[in-house]
């Protein structure tokens, strides 16, 4: 199969000629992956290619003016949304980390009036051509934040307000939400027609749980959140797409909904996080969801030896495999605390064993 074929196969809930493979790393273990075979530090694609990689993502990149500038002196970095984030260095990389939420305060005139991105400033001229030179590969449109409400809110105005917000109905804190997802869904909306048939899939994505529980309750979930990620289903389901939805922490809660409203697949699957083990989740679900994930970057990746992984691995092998449906990545992105020969072997691991 090519892996556009293996991925639409296994999206599908059936049985590829192996499983699907993807990746996504901080820029420490990422830069170190490419020493190790031998790569320039930015060849992204070599490294797709050295993994095994069938996905790739396809977007029409922001061409307006600078919407908002950065604040140097503090080391902070402002994007096009407007969101802050600052430089933490840490014993094993680094990380830009959320900070100062523009937004927390904010009444609804101030947030009617807030910059973002827009869809007529985007270039979807280089779409259909992109998503050609890729053809071989499974194509996605969007990624693991597209219209990701929780998350997005609370970048500009912070978790503990976005949640007040959804318990209270706040008329602030629902006008961004709605405010940033129409960008999203018309700059989707865009890029897909851009590329005339070109995406095999949307990804997009919500964090609904902590480690041992629902972030939300399920009547917040279908108030605000459920209608809200209706109509990105709604396009893709349009253009003939499968929908795989990204999900943090225990999730599986929502899932019976997410069939629902039409999601295909889900993404991330923390095996630690309650109710999201792949035993759980392949008995619950299996042959009604795919599964995209399930291998911990909090694990034996990271912690483990290499045999650790190895086992956990093909223990996960043995569990998602049967009858199809299952893609092979991390949880999130691959840590840079996670030795090299770890990540290797992961890698290794699916090659060896990911064959029906």
């Amino acid at each position: 199969m090519t892996s556009r074929e293996r991925v639409l196969t296994a999206l599908a809930c059936q049985v590829p000629d192996r499983v699907p493979v993807n990746y996504d790393a901080n820029p420490g273990i990422d830069a170190r992956l490419k020493a190790h075979f031998g790569l320039a530090p930015d060849d992204g694609e070599g490294l797709r290619v050295a993994l095994g990689v069938d996905f790739r993502g396809v977007g029409a990149p922001y061409v307006g003016p600078r919407l908002y500038a950065d604040i140097p002196g503090r080391g902070v970095q402002v994007d096009d949304w407007g969101i802050h984030r600052r430089r933490i260095e840490h014993e094993s990389g680094v990380y830009w980390d959320y900070c100062d939420f523009p937004l927390s305060t904010a009444d609804e005139e101030t947030i009617a009036n807030w910059a973002f991105p827009d869809p007529d400033k985007h270039d979807y001229s280089g779409v259909a051509e992109a998503c050609r030179r890729q053809a071989p590969h499974a194509v996605y449109v969007g990624g693991a934040g597209l219209g990701c409400i929780i998350n997005t809110a609370g970048f500009l105005r912070g978790m503990e307000q976005v949640l007040v917000d959804l318990i209270t109905d706040e008329p602030a804190g629902l006008l961004l939400i709605d405010r940033f997802l129409a960008m999203e869904l018309e700059i989707t909306r865009r890029t897909i027609e851009a590329a005339a048939g070109g995406f095999d899939f949307m990804w997009m994505g919500e964090d609904l749980g902590t480690q041992i529980a629902p972030l939300i309750s399920r009547d917040i979930f279908r108030r605000h959140i459920r209608p809200r990620h209706q109509p990105f289903l709604d396009l893709a389901r349009a253009h003939g797409l499968p929908v795989m939805l990204h999900t943090c922490g225990s999730s599986s809660w929502a899932y019976e909904d997410y069939i629902e409203m039409g999601v295909s697949a889900v993404d991330t699957l923390q095996p630690e996080a309650a109710d999201m083990s792949p035993a759980y989740l392949k008995r619950t679900f299996g042959g009604r969801l795919a599964f995209h994930g399930c291998i911990s970057t909090t694990g034996p990746v990271t912690f483990g030896t290499v045999d650790d992984v190895i086992r956990d691995c093909r223990q996960t092998l043995d569990v998602m495999m049967p009858g199809g449906g299952y893609c092979f990545a991390p949880t999130h992105c691959l840590q840079d605390n996670s030795p090299t020969e770890n990540v290797l072997a992961m890698y290794d691991t699916v090659r060896r064993h990911g064959r029906y």
